[in-house]
């Protein structure tokens, strides 16, 4: 029903409400008193009278492009964890090009028995691992063991090298394909495991991928558990599935094509399926917590579509362009694996949020009241007329004693913040892949025939006049073992591969001092690179580009909540109880994984550090499902506070119509994370404990607690605009008048 609206409550003056403009379509609000829509109300009433034709678009959608879903775990790519445009990199690129393929990529077979290599049983195996690799066209060449090289000194463990003749994803691929044949040629205490960095990636995505995928179908029965409970009704928490069903089917198939135009990480799908149902559902929550609202207040079908959109159709809108926005920063992160896992998630995001906008309401108009069937029988009838009472009355509370509740919720989430400042990352080591694993089977044996250094072989790549200085120079560095002599390239170029053993296991801080050492005392044309140092490069990219990457985030996501609520100080205040939760979950996280707090618990040995992609790539990711609920928090509180001009209306009425929606989701999504802690392999375990506890966080303490306080501590200065502010921004109301 139209409000008088009160003097400038929100300082708009008498600037017309976009929401009346003269091409606004109109439904019934009240008997003599229509309403008229904004553009998501009349897409909403579009889609409600045309169920079977936004049906059929998306039947069609989803079967072309879900075609391509079947492809999607073999089509996507395995690689890509590498800094584009680094020295490492070269070198990668030179070798392969060079020298036979002997990249950081090649494949290395370790052929380890108790007795020595020339024995003919030890020999038989050689040739037929040698036959296998040399009938894959990916494999350049093949270099049998070579004593005084690629022979122990004991004489019992013997390298076999297989030549890069593909990219780095190609060469994961090889290492799928082959690591399981090699190993069956393992017989009469013969072993034999192929090791090097495309079985390493190969072993680790397989292993989180079969990790992920458990702890997906482990988090299903839960969540349609918190589903049921939190609709209330069968029918209503089935919506959801339909709008996860459709973005997951769409973005699969998506993303097979996405590969063609530029190599896309396998991790892409895990984050699209994971995002995909998380926002399925908190969008499905939102907007069928707000039509039935509207059904109970007397609405037909088609005005509670129209009403619904109209409101929390802009706020979905809204979270989700925050969603894309803050993903979106990743991109300036110049690696393919982190640029393609963001486009994954993105693709999701859209896909999900096309579905919200337009599916979604037609088949909410279709259903009208029986949107409650299958209603459970301790549903309170009409209680989502006014909102949820609970939550009401929490709200009536916080406003009645904020420092009682607000202080305790500021000096835990500043107290869990606090270890942030003595946070360490870097790349995960060979203990990452399980023990059995080819990759680490192999590593083990070649540190315990070469040293602890020789899996981390350095490749430095210098023309042939220098070549000699530059190995003289590398053997004399205190990090050095051993120096291989130069090997002229194949094609005649002109260049030297001079490959140096390091005294320092590849996982070692010690290696990074000798790397700077050789980069800054050998010539300037000489290159170092290497499989170890590809990790240390990307490293060093990630701890530059992380200060841009999250100042772009947030710099992005305020400057959108301005726009919507044009209130400068509440979108300020979303934005920062964001990053304290964001700073608390990594707080936490660095208690957990890095100090070792909890890990017998959980299962796991501490690597000392945080693995080294978390800071940028799960900052992005938080800070977006943070941002989600600011949304939905603040768009409730904006909406009511244009129709009272009262702030404790706002506050008490977002969370009475928004509280319930905030628990519900986070519940779901807490239950998902937390299930990836319990997964074997380590990364899933730092994702599932950094992503859940910063919801749990976000939710429990953020927006249930902290932002409603300091919007009640603000008053109506959080809803105050400039002058010059409301003339350059679009006027966006959440009201529904």
């Amino acid at each position: 029903m139209s409000t008088i609206r009160p003097a400038d409550p929100v300082g708009h003056g008498d600037r017309p409400d976009a929401a009346g403009a003269a091409d606004a379509a109109e439904i019934a609000d009240a008997p003599g008193r229509p309403a008229r829509l904004g553009p998501l109300g009349r897409l909403g009433t579009w889609a409600a009278d045309r169920l079977r034709l936004v049906g059929v678009l998306w039947l069609v959608l989803v079967a072309a492009l879900g075609a391509f879903a079947p492809q999607v775990t073999s089509a996507l790519a395995g690689a890509g964890w590498q800094a584009n445009g680094s020295e490492s990199v070269q070198v990668r690129d030179l070798a392969r090009e060079h020298f036979g393929g002997n990249a950081s990529t090649a494949l290395q077979v370790v052929v380890a028995k108790d007795r020595p290599v020339t024995d003919p049983a030890v020999q038989d195996v050689v040739t037929r691992a040698t036959a296998l690799l040399s009938a894959d066209s990916r494999i350049a060449g093949v270099v049998p063991p070579q004593p005084g090289a690629t022979v122990s000194p004991d004489g019992r463990t013997a390298i076999i090298l297989a030549g890069a003749a593909a990219d780095e994803n190609d060469m994961v691929r090889a290492a799928d394909d082959l690591k399981g044949p090699l190993a069956a040629l393992s017989h009469d205490g013969v072993e034999v495991s192929a090791t090097g960095s495309s079985v390493l990636w190969s072993d680790f995505n397989k292993a989180n991928h079969d990790a992920m995928m458990k702890s997906e179908m482990l988090s299903w029965p839960v969540t349609m558990a918190i589903l049921v409970l939190a609709f209330g009704s069968l029918v209503a928490a089935g919506l959801p599935l339909l709008l996860t069903m459709a973005g997951l089917g769409a973005s699969a198939g998506a993303l097979v094509l996405l590969n063609h135009l530029t190599p896309t990480s396998i991790w892409a799908m895990n984050f699209a399926m994971m995002f995909a149902l998380a926002l399925g559902i908190d969008y499905a929550l939102f907007l069928v917590v707000r039509f039935r609202a509207a059904l109970a207040a007397g609405k037909t079908a088609r005005e509670a579509v129209g009403e619904t959109m109209d409101t929390a159709g802009k706020a979905v809108a809204l979270s989700g362009a925050t969603v894309l926005v803050s993903l979106s920063a990743v991109m300036l992160v110049p690696a393919p694996a982190f640029r393609s896992m963001a486009l994954g998630i993105m693709l999701a995001v859209a896909f999900v949020l096309a579905a919200t906008l337009t599916l979604l309401p037609a088949v909410l108009g279709k259903l009208g009241a029986r949107v409650n069937a299958g209603a459970l029988p301790w549903t309170r009838k009409g209680e989502d007329a006014g909102g949820s009472r609970r939550f009401g009355a929490w709200g009536e509370r916080l406003w009645r004693h904020p420092f009682r509740y607000g202080v305790p919720a500021l000096l835990v989430l500043v107290a869990l913040a606090a270890p942030v400042v003595g946070l360490r990352t870097a790349m995960p080591s060979i203990t990452v892949v399980p023990e059995d694993s080819s990759a680490r089977t192999g590593y083990a044996a070649v540190q315990r025939a070469f040293g602890p250094g020789a899996p981390g072989m350095l490749q430095i790549v210098a023309p042939a006049e220098q070549a000699a200085t530059v190995a003289s120079d590398a053997a004399t560095d205190p990090g050095i073992a051993a120096v291989l002599p130069p090997q002229p390239a194949a094609d005649g170029s002109g260049l030297r591969l001079v490959q140096a053993v390091p005294k320092a296991d590849p996982s070692d801080p010690a290696l990074k001092d000798t790397v700077e050492r050789l980069r800054a005392g050998l010539s300037d044309q000489a290159l170092v690179g290497g499989a170890a140092v590809e990790n240390l490069d990307l490293q060093k990219t990630l701890d530059a580009k992380t200060p841009l990457v999250l100042g772009v985030v947030l710099a992005l996501g305020f400057l959108l909540l301005v726009v919507a609520l044009q209130a400068p100080l509440a979108a300020l205040l979303g934005t920062a109880t964001s990053l304290l939760a964001t700073g608390a979950a990594f707080g936490a996280a660095r208690l957990v994984f890095q100090d070792g707090h909890g890990a017998g618990l959980l299962g796991f040995t501490p690597q000392g550090f945080l693995d080294g992609w978390a800071p940028v790539f799960f900052f992005a990711m938080i800070f977006a499902i943070a941002m989600d609920y600011t949304v939905f928090l603040l768009a409730s509180a904006k909406e009511h506070y244009e129709s009272t001009g009262d702030p404790r209306k706002a506050v008490v009425g977002a969370l009475a119509h928004s509280g319930r929606v905030i628990f519900a989701a986070a519940a779901v999504m807490v239950a998902v994370f937390f299930t990836f802690a319990l997964s074997g392999p380590l990364p899933p375990k730092e994702m599932g404990v950094v992503l859940g506890l910063a919801v749990l966080l976000d939710a429990a303490l953020v927006r249930l607690v902290l932002l409603p306080v300091l919007l009640r501590l603000t008053g109506r200065a959080a809803w105050w605009s400039p002058a010059w502010l409301r003339r350059v921004l679009p006027d966006i109301r959440f009201s529904h008048q």
